[in-house]
């Protein structure tokens, strides 16, 4: 991966001051992802996730790598991207994190400028910083978890993270979160900050990692204001949807009853998504619970007619009884 012109620019000046770091004086010289990150295993579920935030556009598309079943990984500062796979793999074939992680190290020439942190399925954890990697950078190594960091505006952002993830509770998302939004408060990235992502994995994979279904969260925020805000927000549609997912699967069961607590939690989380209650409504009415679709169909007309037009065509493609009655009356809702 080529470095922009501006980390070209910067690595020939440190060259220049006699701070040349491995590597990074070239046209080819690795990114210079300065920023802060979280790698962990939710010990209850097994999943494992990375998040992280910095002052670089599309932060997510670099540092954070993750295999259902097998491991996570950050890797930052002066990044080579490639500890990303060839972490995964060597955790894929049974060499654990901290052992992986020493072995890549090792190997690299240019190491002094690297942080990077793995966990693996079993929960073994390490982390890396360089003694290049700018200050205030280090690193805290827990229970199947690391939080690194480096550019920071003081040595305790990581610190901070840390006692925050372990203080939160909720879901694995929630405390990665939770890891961030205190990074933040400590001051965070010296330069300010810019983008943000989060991944994560389920415990067992699949074995169809092309259908997305192993990935629980991949979200970015490639350019924002406020990107750990903003991810968290994601994080909430990400639930939302997830729910709703989870409905049209209970539908299919035959669960309706159980679809329809589904729909609801998911209209619950997001009532700014119309699209989200209009099915919820689409169901009830298909399963003749008319009286309960028609107060959600008029409040989401209310605010997008559009949907009442939608309804129209839902019959064609198998989604809604052909009861030109039943839709004339749902389409009524659109004008009281």
């Amino acid at each position: 991966m080529r470095a922009s012109p501006a980390a070209v620019v910067l690595a020939s000046a440190l060259a220049v001051a006699g701070f040349a770091l491995p590597g990074a004086a070239t046209a080819n010289a690795d990114p210079l992802v300065h920023t802060y990150s979280i790698v962990a295993r939710d010990p209850a579920t097994g999943e494992m996730g990375v998040a992280v935030q910095s002052h670089w556009f599309s932060v997510g598309s670099i540092v954070t790598w993750a295999e259902a079943g097998v491991g996570a990984v950050a890797t930052q500062s002066l990044v080579d991207p490639a500890y990303g796979p060839k972490g995964l793999e060597l955790m894929r074939q049974g060499v654990p994190a901290p052992k992986a992680l020493a072995q890549l190290v090792a190997a690299d020439a240019g190491r002094n400028g690297r942080q990077v942190a793995m966990v693996d399925a079993s929960g073994a954890v390490d982390a890396y910083t360089g003694p290049n990697a700018i200050a205030a950078a280090g690193h805290h190594v827990g229970a199947q978890y690391s939080t690194q960091a480096n550019m920071m505006g003081k040595p305790t952002v990581w610190p901070a993270m840390a006692k925050a993830f372990e203080a939160a509770t909720g879901s694995l998302a929630d405390r990665l979160l939770a890891a961030l939004e205190a990074a933040e408060r400590e001051g965070g990235d010296i330069r300010g900050r810019q983008s943000a992502a989060l991944l994560i994995v389920k415990a067992k994979g699949s074995g169809r990692p092309w259908v997305g279904a192993d990935r629980l969260y991949d979200l970015r925020v490639d350019d924002h204001p406020q990107p750990v805000a903003e991810l968290k927000r994601l994080v909430r549609l990400q639930k939302a949807y997830t729910h709703a997912n989870r409905g049209d699967e209970l539908m299919t069961e035959k669960k309706v009853e159980e679809a329809l607590k589904e729909y609801a939690a998911s209209a619950q989380l997001a009532p700014e998504i119309l699209e989200l209650p209009f099915w919820q409504a689409v169901t009830l009415a298909s399963i003749g619970r008319e009286a309960e679709a028609a107060p959600i169909f008029k409040a989401v007309f209310a605010k997008e007619p559009i949907w009442a037009d939608l309804l129209e065509r839902l019959p064609a493609a198998g989604l809604f009884p052909d009861d030109k009655p039943l839709i004339a009356r749902i389409r009524a809702l659109k004008s009281q």
